[in-house]
């Protein structure tokens, strides 16, 4: 049984990916800074629960500790930043160094201690990215900045670690919470359910191609 860690699986993407995975026999340790949403989500069989924020060292090594084998780490929890988003020039500063925390430094931090891992069974990294990163949006300098700089590091790592497939996976716009977030009273209703986005990443870990930028 392949084993998986899935951060942010407490709604949106990660949920639609945890519960495909799930049903496809997968073994999970999921999380989320929601406990409440995290423990009544129905994810189906063989899934451990551990709510917590994936900035937290602890709960970093928590996740990590809770599996003696690892195929698969999917970095998807992350953080929009201040909503509505603000320009660069008036980007309150602590905001944006949290937001780097939560969108780099902690996918990281826990890409590091999966490494002994996944290098074991030449495993797989996903870390999920926006177009945002590529793309240059008014308002998504913060966001935008972080996912770009979280590509940055899948790719040197895919190059630091030739064994493994190091995926930058952009879902593209889906219905989320945090979509509506970054659009505050707006009707986006047009996105695609996250379930609907699920396949291409499934495609990705059956096929295997070569380490990089991924889109849906």
């Amino acid at each position: 049984m392949p084993v998986a860690i899935v951060t942010g699986a407490s709604k949106g993407f990660g949920l639609a990916l945890a519960r495909e995975l799930s049903a496809r026999g997968w073994q999970l340790v999921v999380d989320a800074r929601g406990a409440e949403a995290l423990k009544a989500a129905e994810f189906g069989p063989s899934v451990t629960v551990i709510p917590g924020d994936v900035t937290d060292p602890g709960h970093r090594l928590e996740l990590v500790n809770s599996v003696s084998q690892l195929d698969l780490l999917v970095n998807n929890a992350s953080a929009l930043g201040p909503s509505p988003l603000p320009a660069l020039a008036d980007y309150p500063l602590e905001a944006f160094s949290d937001l780097y925390e939560a969108n780099v430094v902690a996918p990281l931090a826990l890409m590091q201690l999966a490494l002994p891992l996944l290098t074991k069974v030449d495993g797989t990294i996903v870390n999920v990215s926006s177009d945002a990163a590529v793309e240059a949006y008014e308002g998504w300098g913060g966001y935008g900045s972080s996912k770009a700089a979280l590509d940055r590091l899948s790719a040197v790592l895919a190059v630091e670690q030739p064994s493994l497939r190091v995926y930058a996976f952009d879902p593209g716009d889906m219905r989320t919470e945090m979509h509506q977030a970054a659009f505050p009273g707006e009707d986006i209703s047009d996105r695609p359910e996250p379930s609907t986005v699920v396949p291409s990443l499934l495609r990705l870990l059956d096929e295997r191609p070569p380490s990089g930028r991924y889109t849906k």
